[in-house]
C-alpha cells in the first residue's frame, strides 16, 4: 500500500470515520435517538466531496467501502435494537455467562 498513497490515504480516511461511531455515542441526544452512524456517514461523505471537488470523481475505495460500511452499520443496529436469541446466546456462550 506504500506505493498508493492515494488508496491508502481513503482507506486510512474510512477507517477513521469507522471508529468515530464511538465518539459520537458519546452525546446524549445522539445515542438516545442512534444517530451516531449518521454522524459517521455524514464523515465519510465529506471525502467523497473532496474527491468530487479536486478529482472531479469519486475514488473506487469509497465506491467500495462506503456500501460496505453501510451494511456492516444497519447489522450492528439490528443485532443490538433487536437482540435476536441466536445472538444474545452466542454472546452468552462467549462470555461464559
Amino acid at each position: 500500500m506504500a506505493t498508493k498513497p492515494e488508496l491508502h490515504r481513503r482507506f486510512l480516511v474510512l477507517a477513521t470515520c469507522g471508529l468515530l461511531s464511538a465518539g459520537f455515542g458519546r452525546f446524549d441526544y445522539v445515542f438516545d435517538h442512534g444517530l451516531f452512524y449518521v454522524g459517521v456517514d455524514a464523515m465519510m461523505l465529506l471525502g467523497v466531496a473532496r474527491d468530487l471537488l479536486v478529482d472531479r470523481r469519486v475514488h473506487k475505495v469509497y465506491l467500495y467501502g462506503i456500501p460496505v460500511l453501510v451494511v456492516g452499520q444497519n447489522l450492528a443496529i439490528y443485532l443490538w435494537r433487536g437482540a435476536p436469541g441466536w445472538w444474545v446466546s452466542s454472546c452468552k456462550e462467549i462470555l461464559g455467562i
